[in-house]
Formats: structure tokens, sequence, C-alpha cells
């Protein structure tokens, strides 16, 4: 079979130097009465929260403007990817945070949502006389390759990963099919015909895109219904699921089925991450991201269905029923649990054993639970304050108080 091509781990320093050199990565000057958020198009409160807005709301009150990135024509979309700006936060894929953090620049890990299900599959042509993995023995599966040097290639670690996975699985390694890959750009963020008008809302990406059948999001799907390739990775139930409705596609391979949860690392969970110098300078800004998601998850958690109208507007399930499905078992309220906590530590593992990154880090020192500790903590005061309001003559000290009876 092929023979399996060495990375090596890039000169970010280098890279990142060149390209303001050549001009990129521009973006608004810093002011700290401004946070701006940037958010992937999957699972997560912010990207219910576009709807809502509670978010902004907590910063209101503090007299700070919270905007999304391209709200200002002067962001490009590389924060999104190499966190270029010291007051902005995202909440998106894994992989490009762990990058960031490992060779970029220094950042804190607030919260992370994760969707257990969603490891990946193997598909091939539908009509193909392939049913097993191990009819793959012999054949070709894509692997697709970021040229962009600015961004990680997340999507091709993704790939990488679940390639890897499945085939261990079924007792195969990378010598018995042949990995392919296909070269692409990947240069479109800073192209002015791809930054449009400026945007309030993540959504309005999508307001002249029809992204659950575009198939940039599925770059390997036209290479395998040619035949150039015989399988191809796709990640389970979101994405897949578009494949296969085109009754082109069949998965014969589900990571999402194994009762094993460390084999659902795909770009996921989902990370929240804010600069160091936000997290030691203006560490209430943080607090008040998170005070924000936790407001949004407990409703989505309560109010599923609804919840799931507004993701399908961003997500890659086929349409509002299939994204409930898909959101039904997920908590939404980000957390910092040892078994996700573990989850990034294999996802990071990944990228440093493959080269994607150069420096290793421990994930748990990565990991900032102060700021969900004292946004929780906020929130319950908020909420003790509101509710002896109503019940008593006067608002009952806090609940940190030292309160006398007698």
């Amino acid at each position: 079979m092929g023979k399996e091509v060495k990375r090596v781990a890039p000169n970010m320093d280098e890279i990142i130097a060149n390209a303001k050199k050549a001009g990129k990565l521009k973006t608004v000057p810093l002011n700290w009465n401004e946070v701006y958020y940037t958010n992937c198009p999957l699972v997560s409160a912010s990207n219910v929260d576009q709807e809502l807005g509670w978010t902004k709301e907590v910063y209101k009150k503090m007299d700070v403007q919270y905007l999304y990135l391209r709200a200002r024509k002067e962001n490009d979309w590389y924060p999104h990817y190499i966190h270029n700006m010291d007051n902005v936060i995202r909440f998106g894929g894994l992989f490009p945070p762990i990058h960031v953090h490992a060779d970029i620049r220094r950042t804190r890990l607030l919260g992370v949502t994760h969707a257990p299900k969603e490891g990946g599959v193997m598909m091939v042509r539908s009509r193909d006389d392939i049913y097993r993995m191990a009819d793959l023995k012999g054949k070709k599966i894509g692997l697709s390759r970021s040229q962009n040097k600015i961004k990680t290639d997340w999507w091709g670690i993704q790939e990488e990963q679940g390639i890897e996975l499945m085939l261990r699985i079924n007792g195969m390694t990378r010598k018995d099919v042949e990995i392919v890959e296909f070269p692409y750009p990947d240069d479109w963020y800073d192209v002015p015909e791809m930054m449009g008008p400026e945007m309030e809302n993540p959504s309005e990406l999508w307001l002249k895109r029809d992204h659950k059948h575009d198939l940039a999001f599925r770059p390997l799907e036209t290479a395998l219904e040619k035949g150039v390739i015989d399988a191809m990775y796709s990640q389970s139930k979101v994405l897949s699921v578009l494949s296969e409705t085109t009754g082109k596609f069949k998965s014969i391979e589900d990571l999402s089925r194994y009762p094993d949860w460390t084999l659902q690392v795909a770009n996921i969970p989902a990370a929240i991450t804010c600069s160091d110098v936000m997290a030691e300078k203006h560490p209430e800004l943080a607090v008040a991201f998170m005070k924000g998601m936790i407001k949004v998850g407990r409703w989505a958690n309560e109010h599923k269905r609804a919840a799931a109208a507004i993701l399908d507007k961003q997500t890659f399930y086929r349409d509002v029923d299939d994204t409930y499905e898909g959101i039904r078992l997920i908590d939404m309220v980000p957390n910092l649990s040892p078994q996700n906590m573990r989850s990034v530590e294999i996802g990071k593992d990944f990228m440093l054993s493959h080269a994607y990154i150069k420096n290793d880090f421990d994930v748990n020192k990565w990991a900032a639970p102060e700021f969900l500790e004292q946004a929780s903590r906020e929130l319950l005061e908020e909420e003790w304050a509101k509710r002896t309001r109503a019940k008593l003559p006067y608002t009952a000290n806090p609940l940190a108080g030292a309160g006398r009876i007698g």
C-alpha cells in the first residue's frame, strides 16, 4: 500500500510573522469595552444564544458591547482559528484551540460541551459490494489536506484520527489500505468576496448559502462518487446523514455505536477559550460569558425542541427533527468534568503524536474552572435575591453572607 507521509510540526512563530509581513491578520484595535465572540456551526449554548441574546444582556449590564467577530469589517475569519485578538472568546471545535495553546499563544479553557455519539463513520458508495471494513483491504480511503499553514488542518486531523480508529478496532492498520491525500488551498479566511457585509449573527453566513447541501463541507464526497477513492470518513449522524440522504452513499462502520467513549473525540468536545490576557486582566469578562452560557444551556436542556429549531439554522443535521434527536441527550450547560477533560487530552495527544502540534502541555493546567465556578455562584446569588424579593418584605442576605437568627 501507499507509504505514509511523515509530518513535521510547523513553526508557528515563523508562519505568523510571515503572515503579518504579508499584511494579513488585521483586526480592530483592542478595546476592553468590547468583547467579541466566535463559534463553530455545532451543538453549543452559544449557537442557541444567537437567537436569545441573553449573553449580550449580561454584558450590557456592565456597559460592555458584546459583538460577533464579523460584526466589524476590520476582522477577518482568522481569530476564530488562531485567537489573535485578546478580547475574543471562542466556542467551537476542539482541535484549533489545542493548536493555539500549544504553538501560538496562551489561552484559558473555560468549559466544554460534548456530543458523545459523533465519533465518525466510514462511508462507501451505496451500490458497491462493500459491507465491512475488511472489504476495504487494498482499497483507497480519502484524506483531505489543508494547505493553509496559518491555521490547523482540523478537518484532516478529524479524518485521520477516525480512519485510524476504525481500522484498529477491525484488526487493520494503515498498511492494509491506501490513504489518498487531497490537498486543497483553504485560503478563503481573508478573501474579500468571502468576507461580505458585516454580520450581527453567526447564522447570517448561511442566508445566501445552503450549507446542508454545500459540498464544501463534504470535500471528499465528489471523489467518492466518481470512484477516485473507495471510502471516506464522515462524522457520525451530523454530515454523514446528509450524504446518506442522497441515496448515493452508506456507512459500513460507525464509532458512535461502540460503548468505548474514548472513540468519540471527533474535534469535540467543543471548547470555550479566552486569551490569557483577558483571564488575568479582565476576568469579569470571561465570567460574564460563562454566565450567559450557563443560562442559555439550562434553557436549552429544558426546551430541547425549541433549541433544535435554532440550532438547525447552523448545524449539519438533516432537519429540525433530526437535530432534536441529535441533541436530545446532550447536556448543553458547559462543564469541565473529569471525563470530558480526558477527551480533551485524547485529542491533544493525537495531535502531538501526529505532529499537528509541536509543543505538549497539561490539559488540566489549561483548564480554568474558577470562571465557571464564579459564574455559577453569581447566577445562584441573583436567583436567590430575585426569589427572596418575591417572598419576603426585604431582599435576604446573600447566600455567601453570614446571616443570623435571633
